[in-house]
């Protein structure tokens, strides 16, 4: 699109005109989806910015002085919405893990008031992602097969294999880490 195009577009769209939005929405909505997609690597999560920032767009573009190129001016907006979102991620992260932290205490607690004995290991444990905790907790609690894990969650045997591998190898070395003993 020419320069001239598209400021013509531009002021039209101002002016409220949606269907000169329209077409600038469909000149460089690709370019827009390419450029999150190489962000983030991640098809649905470069849809939902790619269309948080053509709202953006809409709903600001009095905002748009034409200093740049609307292309840039873009960009610096998808940009600012993937950096929020991996700081909500982050915070989403930090909560679950303040939760998982405060469950683990919980049942702790409600376990040792019950004279149940609870191994400071449950707590490393439950610190595992779920797709790693499950097969232990199978494998090592309930004494199903690989095999049998692997159909009950429709994963590869070698996978719950590893899985299990991997995770008691992730805790051993936290109980290292923390000077306990193996």
């Amino acid at each position: 699109m020419d320069v001239e195009k598209e400021r013509d577009l531009i002021a039209a769209a101002k002016q409220g005109d949606d269907t000169a939005f329209s077409t600038l929405y469909g000149h460089y909505y690709p370019f827009l989806y390419k450029y999150l997609l190489k962000l983030t690597l991640q098809e649905e999560l470069s849809k939902d910015l790619a269309q948080d920032t053509m709202l953006k767009c809409y709903d600001h573009l009095h905002a748009f002085r034409g200093e740049s190129k609307f292309s840039s001016w873009m960009i610096s907006i998808a940009s600012r919405l993937y950096i929020d979102s991996l700081r909500k991620k982050k915070r989403e992260n930090k909560w679950l893990k303040q939760m998982k932290a405060t469950l683990s205490r919980q049942l702790d607690w409600g376990a040792r008031s019950k004279g149940i004995e609870w191994s400071a290991h449950f707590t490393d444990f439950n610190n595992l992602d779920a797709e790693v905790r499950m097969p232990i907790l199978l494998r090592h609690y309930y004494g199903y097969t690989y095999e049998e894990i692997g159909k009950m969650l429709g994963v590869k045997a070698g996978t719950i294999k590893s899985r299990v591998h991997n995770g008691l190898k992730l805790i051993r070395k936290e109980w290292n880490e923390d000077g306990r003993s193996q």
